[in-house]
């Protein structure tokens, strides 16, 4: 059995399912959901015809570019799933059904139940792809049958569940902002440099609101903090891309000294509850963008998005200065000013030494 696994590519590890996986999910999370937000918010923002109106109507649905690019979220987390996972081509493209299916079972926790299921479905698709003179048949058969089968008995179940617990992390921060907003930005940040994906966490917990905006602070703690404090040994490279990219280019450094992480982790339990005390800094906008930071600007644009959305449906009045002030402060002035204060301080205390930040660019 196990050599018969081993000729399948099938391999049972935590780094295939939680890293591979999780990390290919939240890159489809990111070319559907996200950038049809980014799309349709650059249409009505800046009143854009070709973005802002609708490309197509069935009944009473408007369908701009972006509405279309976000619809097909499940197809492309499973189709991204199962290229993680090595899956032949016929298994693959079968996974696009399934992903559909899933997350419209799943409802609000649809990405945590595309994983699950997206995952199942690929290895037995997997297992049984060319071992039969009717490839072309049994592996599209065998993989939708197994996803949408799998998907009616758990999509719901695990959808609700993931909405559960990031309702209760949302309302928890909403009862004890200081408190949660120190966990949440600590824990959603050094998931964000770990190599998982802090985005497709955030995604399958739909952690949006106050907590959101605590997730958004820890990852930005995390990426410009790393991007300012190591600029001495990486220069603009190493500033834009970890400022901009990810802090997780750290990660080979913080296996050989951890210590260098202190700095990061602590600007983290700071910014997390001035966002959610302070500046009452609130993610409305799509929840993947929660775990995004500054890569690419996307946990920015969506804090702007949820503000325009909050404006529409009469939640909130108007975007102030007062809310500018908050996001530029907790997203990018704290977190610089912060952790180069922390990383000199370690320097001196010899807890970080020459090149321990630098990275191979």
């Amino acid at each position: 059995m196990k050599a018969f696994l081993r000729k399948k590519n099938i391999i049972f590890s935590a780094k295939r399912y939680g890293i591979d996986a999780l990390g290919a999910m939240a890159q489809g999370l990111f070319c559907t959901l996200l950038i049809g937000t980014i799309l349709n918010t650059l249409g009505t923002q800046l009143h854009i015809p070709f973005l802002e109106n609708p490309i197509y109507v069935k009944g009473d649905v408007n369908y701009t570019m972006g509405a279309f690019a976000s619809a097909m979220v499940g197809p492309a987390m499973a189709a991204a799933i199962g290229f993680a996972l090595q899956a032949p081509p016929l298994v693959l493209f079968s996974l696009v059904p399934v992903g559909y299916a899933t997350n419209m079972m799943g409802g609000a926790g649809g990405p945590l139940a595309v994983f699950v299921v997206a995952v199942v479905a690929s290895e037995f698709g997997k297992l049984v792809s060319k071992e039969t003179k009717i490839d072309i048949l049994v592996t599209p058969i065998v993989t939708i049958l197994v996803g949408c089968g799998l998907a009616y008995y758990i999509a719901e179940p695990i959808g609700k569940a993931a909405s559960y617990v990031g309702n209760v992390i949302m309302w928890a921060t909403e009862l004890q902002p200081f408190l949660m907003g120190i966990l949440v930005s600590v824990i959603v940040g050094i998931a964000l440099t770990l190599p998982i994906s802090s985005a497709a966490i955030c995604a399958a917990l739909s952690l949006t609101g106050l907590a959101g905006g605590a997730a958004v602070a820890g990852c930005c703690a995390q990426m410009i903090g790393f991007a300012v404090m190591s600029y001495k040994e990486n220069k603009i490279g190493g500033l834009v891309a970890q400022g901009l990219g990810t802090s997780m280019l750290q990660m080979g450094n913080i296996v050989k000294n951890p210590k260098i992480w202190i700095a990061p982790i602590l600007t983290s339990a700071i910014t997390g509850p001035l966002a959610t005390c302070v500046f009452g800094l609130r993610m409305n906008g799509a929840a993947v963008s929660s775990g995004m930071g500054t890569c690419g600007l996307v946990g920015q644009i969506g804090v702007y998005t949820g503000w325009v959305n909050d404006i529409a449906n009469g939640a909130k009045a108007a975007i102030t200065a007062f809310d500018w002030i908050g996001l530029v402060m907790i997203c990018f002035v704290l977190p610089a000013v912060l952790t180069l204060v922390f990383g000199n301080f370690f320097r001196k205390l010899g807890w970080i030494k020459e090149n321990d930040l630098k990275l191979d660019l």
